[in-house]
């Protein structure tokens, strides 16, 4: 689907949240739509996971409106960046689709059962958004977390590998997370991202859910997830699948990533189709921080959109932080 431009006075009922600081229009140039992917080889110009490289913090930033729509077309004046609530200068600015490295996490657990055609259906949408140069594994789970295809470029294999898969045992979702984030360290994109597809929370791991949490905080892995959840009423909910909406929305928004719940099997496809567009119509706003100590200290990040008149509310999604270098 082509951007649409977003002309000057168009939604004139929603002009005026200003974070920072009214503007006079809307740049014609603000889009409410993705870019499309592109063909053929991609030059790599940046990294967009939140990293230090030297004395430079980079921050993808993914910024949509009320009704979930990507806003394309800002520029690096429309954006604020603080850390620790310090303002911290903008120096480079991006918005190019570079090569991104993804593991699948996929839940085969017993309670996947028919939800699983569907969710196999997900992940070939998903793969659809690929760009020549990403990468993917796949971790399939249940009663423990298995890598089933190490990292690939080819799509097919990894879909092949998911028609073998079967509905049986417990879940062990954060287990499959610890493994896939380990298995990320292989990546040969700087870019790296997981998407966790599962119906559940976690009732079979090892791993307990405070050191995942700590995991993802020291982690450059962008996560999304998407859950299958039962209606809030239905009384076969285990307590661990009640906990299993709020578990993976603190995973995935520390990470800048977000969860989308669903309880429709049939909006899985294009719910997927959906994370891997917003994969490639992020911003990358690089900074020097202000703060040189290299003490290893976890720092918190802030990122604000400036509010252009006549557009509505736009919101950002961004890592939450990053621990300091310590060397």
């Amino acid at each position: 689907m082509k951007p649409l431009p977003l002309l000057a006075g168009v939604l004139a009922a929603f002009a005026g949240f200003g974070i920072c600081e009214d503007r006079p229009a809307v740049d014609a140039k603000v889009m409410l739509e993705p870019r499309a992917p592109k063909a053929g080889p991609i030059e790599f110009t940046a990294h967009a996971n939140i990293r230090v490289q030297s004395t430079l913090v980079l921050i993808p930033v993914t910024v949509a409106d009320p009704l979930n729509r990507f806003v394309t077309g800002l520029e690096k004046e429309d954006f604020q960046v603080f850390e620790d609530n310090a303002a911290q200068e903008i120096v480079s600015f991006s918005t190019q689709d570079t090569p991104v490295s993804v593991g699948l996490v996929f839940d085969c657990s017993g309670s996947m059962g028919e939800k699983l055609k569907k969710a196999r259906d997900a992940v070939a949408e998903f793969l659809k958004q690929a760009n020549p140069e990403d990468e993917f594994f796949l971790v399939r789970f249940n009663d423990r977390a298995d890598l089933v295809q190490t990292f690939t470029y080819d799509i097919a294999e990894i879909q092949n590998r998911l028609t073998f898969l079967a509905s049986k045992g417990r879940t062990a979702l954060l287990d499959a997370v610890y493994r896939a984030i380990h298995e990320t360290r292989k990546a040969r994109n700087p870019r790296k991202a997981l998407l966790i597809i599962s119906d559940g929370g976690d009732n079979n791991s090892r791993y307990s859910e405070g050191e995942i949490k700590n995991l993802v905080k020291e982690t450059d892995v962008q996560i999304y997830a998407i859950g299958i959840y039962e209606s809030i009423s239905n009384r076969m909910r285990t307590p661990e699948e009640a906990s299993g909406p709020a578990l993976l929305t603190h995973i995935t928004q520390q990470t800048g990533g977000r969860q989308y719940s669903i309880d429709n099997i049939n909006e899985l496809a294009d719910v997927a189709a959906k994370i891997g567009v917003e994969l490639r119509n992020q911003y990358v706003l690089g900074y020097a921080p202000s703060n040189l100590a290299r003490d290893g200290k976890y720092r918190r990040v802030q990122v604000k959109v400036k509010q252009p008149k006549g557009l509505p509310l736009l919101r950002a999604f961004w890592r939450l932080g990053y621990f300091a270098p310590t060397e």
